[in-house]
């Protein structure tokens, strides 16, 4: 099941950004990270059979502050 996450983070430059990214890049089962909304302040990770809960814990572990804001199934993805 291809599922969409949505995680808060207080990141402060470019390079916690870079650093989120990276992170959220090395999960098992992550097919694409981007950065999202008006302050680059949230991680949208799109993916099969990740583990959300497991993935914001290790961004809040290296990070210092991450919340889980939304988690939803991707519609029209094709499971073959």
């Amino acid at each position: 099941m291809m599922q969409k996450i949505l995680v808060k983070l207080q990141v402060h430059c470019d390079k916690c950004r870079t650093k989120a990214m990276k992170i959220a890049a090395s999960a098992p089962g992550v097919n694409k990270v981007s950065i999202q909304g008006e302050h680059r302040d949230h991680v949208e990770v799109i993916g099969d059979g990740f583990d959300s809960v497991c993935l914001t814990r290790a961004l809040r572990k290296r990070l210092g502050s991450a919340n889980l804001v939304k988690v939803e199934q991707v519609k029209g993805s094709t499971d073959n």
